[in-house]
């Protein structure tokens, strides 16, 4: 019988509402964590994604309570191995919208080769690593991302390890996108989160988020109402690096050295975040405190095939040339013997 198209019901708009979960949400009050999860829960429903296509998957971590709290499906894994369980859920089934939430502890010290591998591999998913410079759940060691002299309960007398800086090494693994955003600016994170769902390949956003108990304030002076005219450089494709309260200064090159200049100079650097070359991208990610203002928003977005396309290539070839084959074949084949 021929289907009445004009009887199929249309497909529902989703809202924000339709992400929020019944459970308590238990961060600290004041925690940047929840404008992110009201950021993200803003995000999902305008990507024209269903519900439940949606998987959130956490490693462990103030960050990582992040799958209770969304009403989509979701794995809260083991520490540091997030990007493990969501390359498996992505090879899998790649129709899912895969989100990865972690950490600057949980991603880059325990985590730190898995995300590596998966930023490499160039699976299609969004990695959001949130950076509040401070290990929080487990009351405030020091982190990967700590500066030096950060005077902790494990470092009482001052950190003296050299802090890892997250953009740089997304780009050593040569991950094809890479942006920051910050908590405090909503209306950003919203488009960036968007950016990063529609790029065609691994995503990785760094997150400035405030640990208001163990590191409060720690990205004031980059955005701080009376700081972040000065101190904060928003990236736009194709629009000049300028930043001050009037836009009166930029960023040129002298050399291979960044400088600051006048944004009357000739010279003044166009954003361009596809540019082939890394050592652009490597020049965007270096900037910030004392000597430059820090960026925000996309800083390399390039193409490259995904590692689940590739995968999927590889089967289709081996079929095509092997036939399905059966379970039953693969257990019974000629790769097995017997133990007398």
């Amino acid at each position: 019988m021929a289907t009445d198209i004009q009887n199929i019901p249309p497909v529902p708009q989703l809202t924000r509402k339709d992400f929020v979960t019944p459970n308590d949400v238990r961060w600290c009050p004041g925690c940047g964590d929840y404008a992110i999860l009201n950021s993200l829960q803003r995000t999902l429903p305008e990507l024209g994604v269903p519900c439940e296509n949606f998987v959130i998957i956490s490693g462990i971590g103030c960050s990582s309570r992040f799958p209770y709290y969304m009403q989509t499906y979701g794995f809260h894994t083991i520490h540091g191995r997030a990007p493990t369980v969501a390359t498996g859920v992505k090879v899998a089934n790649p129709d899912l919208s895969v989100w990865i939430v972690t950490g600057d502890g949980d991603g880059l010290s325990i985590g730190g080769n898995h995300l590596m591998h998966l930023l490499r591999r160039n699976l299609n998913v969004t990695v959001l690593l949130f950076n509040n410079r401070i290990y929080g759940l487990t009351k405030g060691q020091y982190s990967p991302t700590s500066p030096e002299g950060t005077r902790t309960k494990t470092t009482p007398t001052g950190s003296v390890d050299h802090p890892l800086n997250p953009l740089l090494f997304a780009l050593g693994a040569e991950a094809t996108f890479i942006a920051r955003t910050v908590d405090n600016n909503p209306k950003h994170m919203v488009e960036t989160f968007k950016a990063a769902h529609e790029h065609q390949g691994v995503s990785f956003v760094e997150i400035f988020q405030n640990c208001v108990i163990f590191n409060d304030s720690a990205w004031d002076p980059v955005y701080a109402k009376e700081n972040r005219d000065q101190q904060m450089l928003t990236l736009e494709p194709g629009k000049p690096l300028l930043f001050g309260k009037n836009k009166e200064k930029g960023i040129r090159l002298n050399g291979l050295t960044p400088e600051i200049c006048e944004a009357s100079s000739p010279d003044v650097l166009i954003h361009q975040p596809d540019h082939t070359s890394p050592l652009y991208a490597q020049m965007i990610a270096t900037l910030g405190l004392p000597d430059f203002p820090t960026p925000i928003g996309v800083i390399r977005r390039i193409q490259r095939p995904t590692y689940e396309a590739q995968i999927q290539q590889q089967m289709d070839e081996v079929r095509a040339k092997r036939g399905n084959g059966t379970l039953r074949e693969l257990l019974h084949g000629s790769s097995t013997w017997t133990v007398s």
